[in-house]
């Protein structure tokens, strides 16, 4: 492949550009950070000079939730201007443009990048609504070559969407080694647009969200009732449709609906919606008071503050324009469905309903495969683009194509058009083919998609290489299972063990499986992966399961199970075969015990760890203390004259106060991930790189480590810490209860009653863990914790 990317340029350093700037520096890219030079600044004055770039970096790494993956990779950003830095864009390999939307300007800039770029260097603009072929118009034939549209999402570390636009110039390997860094490197997933009014997502988005809330106002539906009715009932995020706009912004959106009113003054559909009064004077008025929602703390909702000092979100009554405590809506056809944990099954229920939840419902989703099937083949040539866009661009579990095959499109069609709502002809044409479906099946995967210019099913292209696990099972690939989990033979002398509990919490049916995988590993296999595809790694032990247990004291039962666990994690470590970990999502507890017992890691960027077992009034018992001990301790304890204090104050402090790291690379802040461990933006990719680890490992002749012992630092070190937790106790910061599991903690890390310090073995720590766990566990306060995660989900201060 001729390009490459080893270092790029962000121009704008506004809240898409700042962002993006910050993504690269998560995929490890250098990155050159530019804007403009304040009026009037003086030469030679680089902090003035900077002004305006510094000021929008320190926004987005200050902003929340974190743009950067860890505070670590800001070094590989470096801030500058356009007029003093500009030579930066000479060396770039990719250059990307991201400043106001402003055709003239965007012109005179590419005009700037032409003069100096190297030949062989992409040149992209983030434009989300002016066409991209006229911004490289006036440049030369060698730049239209190697110019194009890349459309991120914001925020673009968390939204997977990337629409990649070229124009009738672009050559056809810049686009395609664009789409495949965006995919591979950048995490991102891929969406080939064509050169269209705001694309596919943002039109799809705003076609649809103009009717809808004309519709609201219309029909009296409160924010309330609209919110909880178009939120994760339908598939959609908590933000809804509400909170959706405020954390977008009131402006942003007023903004963002003229411009494509501009856009598509041929599209019968959206203009109606784009220029009705009632809509658009309730955002002109939100603006006009500065209601801008989560950046003013007004929107549609309110934040405020009641007189006991709790935190409340008040809602926006659209007819009188004031907030009001919010209300909780309740509907039968909502009763009906919100336990049924299949979508489709879901939209059933609301289809055949007649309440006014199932009337909005109805509505909105009739409106929505009305306009996403009147926008092709104007903006696609299948209805996969938009199905993509709409999934990885806003979160939703599935595209308007997707659902409609749920809900069956023959069916679907003839109660549209009896509520009013005509679909393209093309819809009918593709049933009358004999197609009945958008998308090709097979075994319930998608193998084709209708292509509305050939008439008929195209296959969906395949990413070769990749690990998907419900293929392996069609293909009789699984070697053993049970209810919590199964093992795959996933070619190339490799195994893979996946947990399927609900929230793959930990088991015996998953112990058992992780056992036998090690046992035919050792035999028949180079090497094991132990990941999945579910949203989450592991949320830990099966607390349910620990609770009942020690009120009926079960305690040998209880001892068994966590031996059990200590012993699994101790052979992965010492497995004379390379034994893989893929985490991602929530990997808490148990889970994260297990990844810090593997001989490598590859984790999911977005991977969520941390030993966080005092929240449930019990210490790590899997091993997960003395790992800490072992990654953090015993290197400080090897250098002459170390104090060992300081490196047992971080372990506690992480275990103490239950810490997740909120990235993968994070991870590594907290010795989770070591220095040889992997990290892969696309979750896509992430079995396979996994696989790919430990074929790497077996070829070149891994040996498991040598058996360590464990620096416990004995009775004195016990006493500072008692003090600390002391202390602590006293100042409030913990409670009496905190402080009772804070000193089992600092007994097991610390080695128990020894009088010096003393090297000792990973079982005499791991005896200690396990001792402290059941004592804790035969706790009341410890058994109300408990019960408090598994009955509300959040942790009880007791």
């Amino acid at each position: 492949m001729k390009y490459h990317v080893h270092n790029a340029v962000v121009i704008g350093a506004g809240t898409m550009g700042a962002s993006l700037a910050a993504h690269l520096a998560n995929a490890g890219v250098p990155v050159t950070l530019l804007d403009i030079v304040p009026k009037d600044a003086p030469a030679g004055d680089k902090a003035a000079r900077n002004k305006i770039v510094t000021e929008g970096w320190d926004r987005c790494i200050k902003g929340r939730p974190a743009n950067l993956m860890s505070s670590d990779l800001a070094s590989f950003v470096k801030l500058g201007n356009l007029e003093d830095d500009f030579e930066a864009v000479a060396s770039a390999d990719w250059i990307i443009e991201a400043i106001i939307e402003r055709l003239d300007i965007k012109r005179q800039l590419m005009a700037r990048i032409d003069k100096i770029r190297k030949p062989q260097a992409i040149v992209s603009t983030n434009t989300s609504g002016i066409p991209v072929k006229d911004i490289s118009a006036e440049c030369s034939q060698g730049f239209k070559q190697h110019f194009l549209g890349t459309h991120f999402f914001n925020p673009p570390r968390y939204l997977k969407l990337l629409e990649v636009i070229p124009t009738a110039d672009t050559k056809k390997e810049v686009t395609e080694f664009i789409s495949w860094f965006g995919e591979y490197r950048l995490g991102k997933g891929i969406v080939l647009c064509k050169d269209t009014p705001n694309f596919i997502g943002n039109r799809v988005a705003f076609g649809t969200a103009a009717f809808a809330l004309n519709y609201f106002i219309e029909n009296n539906y409160t924010v309330d009732e609209v919110d909880a009715l178009t939120g994760p009932l339908m598939g959609h995020p908590k933000t809804a449709t509400f909170r959706l706009i405020d954390l977008v912004g009131i402006d942003v959106w007023e903004h963002v609906g003229k411009n494509l009113k501009a856009a598509i003054p041929h599209d019968k559909l959206a203009m109606p919606y784009l220029e009705a009064e009632k809509p658009n004077k309730l955002i002109a008025t939100m603006v006009e008071r500065n209601w801008l929602g989560n950046k003013t703390k007004v929107g549609f909702y309110k934040e405020v503050r009641t007189e006991e000092g709790k935190k409340e979100f008040w809602s926006l009554d659209l007819q009188k324009m004031e907030h009001g405590p919010a209300g909780k809506p309740r509907f039968d056809s909502v009763a009906k469905a919100k336990d049924l944990p299949e979508l489709g099954e879901r939209m059933k229920v609301f289809m055949a309903e007649s309440d006014r939840a199932a009337q909005l419902i109805q509505t909105l989703t009739y409106q929505g495969f009305q306009y996403a099937s009147s926008i092709l083949p104007e903006v696609a040539d299948t209805p996969k683009p938009i199905d993509d866009a709409v999934r990885w661009g806003f979160m939703h579990d599935t595209g308007p194509f997707e659902i409609w095959d749920m809900l069956g499109v023959a069916a679907t069609l003839d109660q549209m058009k009896a509520a009013g709502f005509v679909p393209a002809q093309w819809v009918a044409d593709m049933l009358k083919s004999g197609c009945e479906t958008f998308y090709q099946y097979k075994d319930d995967s998608k193998v084709g998609v209708y292509d509305l210019s050939q008439k008929k099913y195209v296959p969906i292209p395949r990413t070769p290489g990749l690990v998907i696990l419900s293929e392996l099972k069609r293909a009789k690939k699984v070697i053993s299972e049970n209810a919590g989990a199964s093992l795959y033979d996933i070619g190339d002398g490799v195994a893979l063990v996946e947990f399927h509990t609900k929230m793959n919490a930990l088991d015996a049916d998953i112990m058992g499986i992780a056992n036998e995988a090690l046992d035919r590993v050792e035999k028949d296999f180079a090497g094991l992966v132990v990941g999945n595809e579910g949203e989450n790694f592991s949320a830990g032990a099966n607390l349910f399961m620990v609770v009942v247990a020690a009120q009926q004291g079960m305690w040998d039962t209880l001892e068994q199970a966590v031996a059990t666990l200590q012993n699994l994690n101790m052979r992965m470590r010492y497995s004379a075969r390379p034994v893989v970990v893929a985490p991602a999502g929530l990997t808490l507890g148990g889970g994260c015990e297990i990844t810090m017992h593997a001989s490598r890691i590859v984790a999911a960027a977005e991977t969520y760890i941390g030993l966080v077992e005092l929240g449930a009034g019990v210490i790590p018992a899997g091993g997960g203390t003395k790992e800490y001990m072992r990654r953090i301790i015993n290197p400080l304890m090897r250098v002459p004259s170390a104090e060992a204090l300081p490196g047992l104050m971080k372990v506690f402090e992480q275990i103490g106060q239950a810490k997740v790291a909120t990235s993968a690379e994070e991870a590594r802040q907290f010795a989770i991930l070591g220095p040889a461990d992997r990290v892969v933006l696309s979750r896509d990719y992430l079995l396979a790189e996994a696989k790919k680890e430990a074929m790497h490992m077996a070829a070149t002749g891994y040996k498991p480590p040598a058996p360590e012992n464990i620096y416990a630092a004995g009775r004195d070190a016990l006493a500072a810490l008692r003090v600390g937790a002391w202390s602590f106790k006293e100042g409030k910061y913990i409670t009496e209860y905190e402080g009772v599991m804070a000193a089992k903690l600092a007994n097991v890390m610390t080695g128990g009653d020894l009088s010096k310090p003393t090297w000792v073995s990973e079982q005499y720590i791991l005896d200690l863990e396990r001792e402290a766990f059941l004592s804790l566990c035969g706790n009341q306060k410890t058994q109300e914790r408990m019960w408090s995660l598994l009955n509300t989900g959040k942790p009880l201060r007791n």
